[in-house]
């Protein structure tokens, strides 16, 4: 395994963080962790050189306004010693915040469902405009310094999911250590981007990286994206190459993955200890330029699966509609897609998009700021008309 220097902490990171979003689940309830394959799984990272564990609040819950299940089980699998070979890593729920005292509050509380006295690196979850002054208005700054000062944390960070000029502004409103933000090689200009990665850097922070497969779509590629990626290196998958890519920056610091499968932690454990900074050839990134060129005129709704819309009161799959709409456009029309879209809800496992009631609760939590309900209007028109 691979390590990199987090930035002015000085401390070192493994290349790959296990991030514990999309744990494997028993069935559809993703509130129920398959503990036993989950903590194998976890286990066998730890043991193979990870030591950044990424957990949060809300993560493997039914909302956004309770606890969900991932901390717990991070707190589990991480007994028998195995807290110690770790950094540990989770966030303040910044839109459960109402005033000063709901931090500590809830810093308390995850201090106990994680088991533990001192969490390593705390993020402020999810900053955008309307997050950020909530926060800063109830004292932020106040709060991360005296849980610094009083040891409940050891580092304080931010994770982001804005434009550039918020993200700029949040870097220079406070010491931080570290932040955590979406980057990948479709979104070099989304979000904070490669500039708001260069200009964090450049002020000492830890870069941790979010969707560096961009919740699957570089995963998923169509065959004219596939054929140009084997004729540059005919042995990596597209999901070596999207982690490869993002590890070519030096100024990254560990890449979060969310795995589900023991298969997916051996080969991503096995990236990690070969995928070093500026190594891609001018073929390779030329490669990955002709990928994007490909997605970017194909790719309708910018949506990275992140579940962050999720649940929808009409009991939508919103994340899943997106994607049978975004393969369609991709995959040239395959008529299965259509067929697979209507055979989720015949099965009762989701409504369908023509449910939408248009309450815009999933737009208000949505990192990628996506017009979800006229988005969803489009989904209808394409696969549900007689």
């Amino acid at each position: 395994m691979l390590y990199r220097t987090f930035g002015k902490t000085g401390e070192k990171v493994s290349a790959l963080g296990f991030g514990c979003m999309r744990l494997p689940v028993f069935g559809d309830d993703p509130t129920r962790i398959d503990e036993d394959k989950a903590s194998k799984m976890l286990r066998y990272a730890i043991d193979a050189g990870v030591n950044y564990v990424d957990t949060a609040y809300p993560y493997h819950g039914k909302g956004f306004d309770h606890g969900g299940a991932s901390e717990p089980f991070v707190a589990k699998a991480l007994k028998d010693g195995y807290r110690e070979r770790v950094k540990l890593a989770t966030k303040l729920p910044s839109w459960l915040i109402k005033c000063r005292s709901d931090m500590d509050k809830l810093l308390n509380e995850q201090l106990e469902r994680l088991d533990t006295d001192c969490i390593d690196f705390y993020l402020v979850h999810s900053l955008n405009t309307n997050f950020w002054a909530m926060v800063k208005n109830s004292g932020i700054t106040d709060f991360l310094d005296r849980a610094l000062e009083d040891g409940r944390i050891k580092y304080a960070g931010f994770s982001f999911h804005d434009q550039l000029p918020l993200f700029k502004e949040i870097v220079d409103a406070y010491d931080w250590s570290f932040c955590q933000i979406q980057y990948n090689y479709l979104d070099e200009k989304c979000q904070a981007g490669k500039e708001g990665l260069m200009y964090a850097a450049g002020k000492g922070l830890g870069l941790t990286i979010m969707e560096p497969l961009r919740g699957g779509k570089i995963v998923k590629l169509p065959q004219e994206a596939k054929d140009i990626l084997e004729r540059a290196d005919p042995e990596r998958s597209p999901a070596e190459w999207g982690l490869r890519w993002v590890w070519n920056h030096p100024e990254v610091s560990a890449v979060l993955s969310g795995m589900s499968t023991m298969e997916q932690v051996v080969e991503n454990v096995r990236i990690a200890g070969e995928a070093q900074p500026n190594s891609f050839s001018a073929v390779e990134l030329d490669a990955i330029d002709q990928v994007k060129n490909i997605f970017r005129h194909r790719v309708k709704v910018q949506c990275t699966a992140c579940g962050y819309c999720m649940p929808c009161p009409a009991g939508i799959n919103i994340p899943s509609c997106f994607s049978f709409y975004n393969d369609h456009w991709v995959f040239d029309g395959d008529p299965q897609i259509k067929g697979m879209y209507l055979h989720q809800s015949v099965l009762g496992n989701a409504a369908p998009a023509s449910k939408c009631v248009e309450c815009g609760r999933c737009e208000s939590h949505c990192p990628q700021g996506i017009a979800i309900r006229d988005e969803l209007k489009n989904v209808k028109e394409l696969f549900e008309r007689v």
